[in-house]
């Protein structure tokens, strides 16, 4: 178990803990919560030793293997699967006890070596990073792109995977959900929940934290506080804990005011004066109870709307996407006819790179429409909230500088001292106001763009991912300002606690289109998760040489959502000559196809045969070397064998869809 004692813990001249007190024992999964700043993330850094404690005990088992996401943005040409599947450090290890065996041609321990990366898993090792990966939402023709190909939200779902791809007894994650699209948060909560570790987590996403955890420690004024429940649970105990310290804190004080209006009165009488001595004695010894101090709640509100467009926008067969220079533009999302009318409440769903965020950019005129039109009803006054807010911020620039330039553009009459006061009550105040942005947390970057909404008084308001960096009290107030909003809401979030309170409909962005979609948030999630299931399952079928088809991507819709019709304006002719010449290509490649499904059903037996029988203890040195060379070769070819068996099936799958 891991227990701490008295500890006292500082990062630089900040006391993070003083006098701390907590136990948590073997396979609890605790969510870690508290104020941005109060020293989360410190206590991460004590568990994993890069800090170490200044006063007080610390213990935590010494053979735990530990995992945690690294937040390092990692710069490296490695393909993405290997670099993944690094994170299994027992599997590293075994390789190094191979790689080291045979460089010492010492068969005895080449023999010992397989046996060991058949009992860490090493045969099946790379469809399991795999699975990892597409659960996370990368595409299949990701799996082995260069990890310097992505972008760092991408690169954070790396290492993401890495981490969980450790064996791990205690798995340390810190906001896991900040680059994450709902399909992979529904996904990530479901692998964590079948995690047999200790697991410790930090976030800001009260759904993420009810699903996951049992046990919910609070870290406030340098003090851990051991609750057991999940945070739902935690905010009730919590809010009866501190009613309760505030009422004996109230009784205290009219005790300690009784004790010195008798002290005042008889100090100076001597027929009193022992009375009144023993009282001052009682004053001092008594355990003084600390009044309830919490942290100023933080809230705003949207101004109202000058006027409300009906409708505010209207969609004809609208196409989206983006353009390339010298060649044809991509269209991610096509035939939009939609309308939004004020008032509307909408919550955008779609699996991971479908469309959300092309769709929002264009209507938010970040993006010009590919085809179609969009018609914006007059009066229309947009608010846009990007996914990265630098997007729309100024790194050199401060909170002022960015009012002063936008209150030039909406009210240019507004004075220097009227913007100070507004950025207040978005807690920049004094020379924060002047901090250039680019220094700012990302809670703070977060709170500037809203401000900066606030002010240009919309009547539709496109947010894509705007909680991403707020802590749970910004959240709250984000939920309640937008429930008061008068005006339209168009929302893309991972936060489905706050979708269920904002959105009354949601818009599902799927196999290139918009549609309704007629369940609620709960029926959404339960099909993301099937669909992840399946995809992972079909995929590591087809690593491991299983007949199973070749892993689908997806982005197929529910089944409650109507296909998209095919193109009407397609010659049935030119269709018929497309399938024929197709199929003609594909018959080589299903031959060749066939015959390494007819390898593979052979040699993997055979392999895994050869691994358990290295287990054997009658087993003669010079028999299990020739066992482990005859495994090691074996295992090379049934390697160029899947390799070639997926390649095989992506391209008769490619020329299928052609078709």
């Amino acid at each position: 178990m891991i227990v701490l004692k008295n500890l006292t813990l500082r990062r630089g001249p900040k006391i993070v803990l003083q006098g701390a007190n907590l136990t948590l024992n073997p396979g609890e999964k605790v969510g870690l919560v508290g104020r941005n700043g109060a020293g989360k993330s410190s206590l991460f850094a004590l568990l994993t030793h890069r800090l170490q404690a200044d006063a007080g005990d610390f213990s935590i088992p010494p053979r735990w293997r530990m995992a945690e996401v690294a937040q390092n943005m990692p710069e490296t040409d490695q393909p993405a699967t290997a670099f993944v599947l690094e994170g299994d450090t027992r599997l590293m290890e075994a390789q190094a006890a191979l790689a080291a065996a045979e460089a010492a041609d010492d068969g005895n321990a080449i023999g010992e070596a397989h046996g060991l990366l058949a009992e860490v898993g090493a045969f099946d090792a790379s469809p399991r990073a795999q699975a990892l990966m597409l659960g996370l939402g990368f595409k299949s023709a990701q799996l082995d792109a260069p990890v310097n190909s992505f972008s760092g939200g991408w690169r954070m779902r790396l290492q993401l995977a890495r981490a969980l791809m450790c064996p791990s007894d205690l798995l340390l994650l810190d906001e896991p959900t900040n680059h994450l699209d709902l399909d992979a948060l529904v996904w990530l909560e479901a692998w964590l929940q079948r995690y047999e570790g200790t697991m410790l987590v930090i976030s800001h996403d009260r759904e993420f934290l009810d699903a996951i955890t049992r046990v919910t420690v609070h870290l406030e004024e340098t003090q851990l506080t051991r609750y057991g429940g999940n945070y739902s649970a935690f905010e009730g105990m919590r809010a009866e804990r501190m009613s309760q310290q505030q009422a004996a804190f109230g009784r205290q004080q009219e005790k300690v005011a009784q004790l010195q209006r008798f002290i005042d009165r008889f100090k100076a009488k001597a027929s009193k004066a022992k009375q009144a001595q023993s009282r001052v004695k009682a004053l001092e010894r008594m355990e003084k109870i600390a009044p309830v101090l919490t942290a100023a709640d933080f809230s705003f509100e949207f101004r109202e709307p000058e006027n409300l467009p009906n409708p505010m926008l209207a969609m004809r067969e609208m196409r989206c996407g983006y353009a390339v220079e010298g060649g044809e533009p991509i269209t991610i999302v096509r035939d939009i006819d939609r309308s939004v009318m004020p008032g509307q409440r909408i919550g955008i769903l779609g699996a991971n790179g479908q469309g959300k965020s092309t769709l929002v950019k264009t209507l938010a005129r970040v993006l010009p429409a590919l085809g179609g039109s969009v018609t914006e009803g007059k009066g229309l006054a947009i608010g846009y909230f990007a996914q990265q807010e630098m997007d729309v911020l100024t790194p050199e620039s401060g909170p002022m500088e960015h009012m002063i330039r936008l209150a030039k553009q909406v009210s240019p009459g507004a004075r220097e001292q009227e913007l100070r006061n507004f950025l207040g009550q978005f807690r920049f105040t004094g020379d924060m106001v002047h901090q250039p942005v680019g220094s700012l947390s990302g809670g703070e970057k977060a709170r500037l763009v809203l401000a900066m909404i606030v002010w240009q008084r919309p009547n539709l308001l496109l947010l894509d991912e705007p909680t991403n960096h707020l802590d749970l009290t910004t959240r709250e107030a984000l939920s309640m300002a937008l429930n008061e909003f008068e005006g339209t809401v168009m929302l893309v979030s991972h936060d489905r606690a706050l979708l269920r309170e904002v959105c009354d409909e949601f818009w599902l962005v799927t196999a290139g289109g918009v549609s309704e979609f007629d369940g609620d948030l709960d029926d959404y999630q339960r099909w993301l998760l099937e669909q992840s299931r399946e995809q992972a399952r079909a995929y590591a079928q087809a690593a491991r040489g299983a007949a199973a088809p070749a892993v689908v991507e997806a982005a197929s819709k529910p089944s409650k959502t109507p296909d998209e019709p095919a193109d009407r304006r397609e010659d049935r002719k030119a269709q018929a000559q497309a399938r024929q010449r197709a199929a003609e290509q594909a018959r080589p490649l299903k031959a060749e196809f066939g015959k390494l499904e007819a390898r593979l059903a052979t040699a993997v037996p055979e392999r895994d045969a050869l691994a358990a029988s290295l287990a054997d203890p009658s087993l003669t040195a010079a028999e299990r070397a020739e066992r482990g060379k005859r495994l090691k070769l074996l295992s090379e070819q049934i390697e160029t064998f899947e390799t070639r068996w997926l390649e095989l099936g992506e391209a008769i799958e490619a020329l299928s869809a052609t078709a």
